[in-house]
């Protein structure tokens, strides 16, 4: 039975109730960006149980616009001498990413039967929207490249930040640096107004993730060349991880688990793997560069610049640098990705490796 605008608009509301009462469960745990873990978990669970949730896309989209925002008020101009210095190591770890990425998709072929580009699609730490575009392009099953992405920034948001914060063991609160920030409404009506305004160029450029990428943009213009912009208030930020969270969540499908039952233990292993070889090539950067290892650690991880970059401010370490090396990775692999995708192909049917990729349409 069709379920009236009216209703699914109040499961919706119910869904998002619950969410924030997860995230002030685990807000009262005191674990790290509480709200978007809670949400996720709420809603990734409901979505599993055969629960259609189906968010507005302008849900993630205003919770992108504020996450970035508010990370974009890190890029004073003492913070951009510091990320300029870093620009040659920034370029090295994008192209060590990729490396890994070919590692783990090697995992991945010996796990599951499956074509190397298909493989690919589920390592390189792509967003999931351009991995299902690559997928229809190369004429390969979309929804199990979805769902690897998708996997891989789940596993980052549970694991790294509440590990970090737990090792590191500096901080006493985990929310202190989001709601202890400075605001005045004029000022965060200007950050707002920053961040909107780089949403809608980086949209009308047509730019990869244009809504994160876009307000990051405006929102670090403004705090290098000194405007007075000032931060949100928590509820606020708050208000972001929720959308965000159960944005995440509703994009695991019933139906592709229940038929990929084989798959999916393999995908998990491959994507462990990735976040390990990232991790590895974190402490590595730290010993060569100096920086704090949780640092390099947020700033290496295989992707989920979203929630890399909040999980820096909330450990109050390098939140420029954090999101800087994910900006970098990103104006990078992107434009490579067919080029990446071509020659693993290549390399596979050369070597034999993994199943022969399907015939394309016409």
């Amino acid at each position: 039975m069709q379920m009236t605008g009216a209703s699914a608009a109040l499961r919706l509301l119910a869904v998002y109730l619950g969410a924030i009462i997860c995230g002030a469960l685990l807000d009262w745990l005191k674990v790290p960006l509480p709200f978007l873990i809670g949400a996720l978990l709420f809603s990734m669970v409901l979505s599993i149980a055969g629960v259609r949730l189906a968010p507005p896309v302008i849900t993630r989209v205003l919770g992108q616009l504020t996450v970035a925002a508010s990370v974009g008020l890190s890029f004073t101009p003492a913070a951009v001498a510091v990320v300029a210095a870093m620009i040659v190591p920034m370029v090295a770890v994008a192209a060590l990413t990729i490396a890994a990425g070919f590692l783990a998709s090697m995992v991945l072929l010996r796990l599951a039967h499956m074509d190397a580009v298909s493989a690919m699609l589920c390592s390189i730490p792509i967003g999931p929207v351009e991995t299902a575009n690559l997928a229809r392009s190369y004429g390969v099953p979309e929804a199990p490249a979805v769902f690897s992405q998708t996997l891989r920034i789940v596993l980052l948001i549970l694991i790294i930040p509440p590990v970090l914060f737990w090792i590191d063991g500096e901080v006493g609160d985990p929310t202190a640096a989001l709601r202890e920030v400075e605001w005045r409404l004029n000022g965060a009506l200007l950050l707002f107004a920053a961040a909107l305004a780089g949403g809608v160029l980086a949209w009308l450029l047509r730019l990869s993730n244009p809504f994160f990428l876009g307000p990051l943009a405006g929102s670090a213009l403004a705090a290098a060349f000194s405007m007075p912009i000032t931060g949100f208030p928590y509820p606020f930020l708050a208000g972001a991880q929720v959308l965000l969270g159960v944005s995440l969540g509703a994009t695991f499908d019933r139906t592709f688990l229940a038929g990929a039952r084989g798959f999916i233990p393999a995908a998990l292993v491959s994507t462990l793997t990735l976040i390990a070889l990232c991790t590895l090539l974190g402490f590595g950067l730290a010993a060569l560069t100096g920086e704090h290892w949780t640092v390099m650690v947020l700033a290496t991880a295989p992707g989920s610049i979203t929630e890399m970059a909040l999980a820096a401010k909330v450990l109050q370490q390098g939140v420029a640098l954090v999101t800087a090396f994910h900006v970098v990775r990103i104006m990078i692999i992107m434009p490579l990705a067919p080029l990446i995708f071509r020659v693993a192909n290549r390399v596979a049917q050369h070597f034999g490796l993994g199943a022969p990729p399907p015939p394309r349409d016409g």
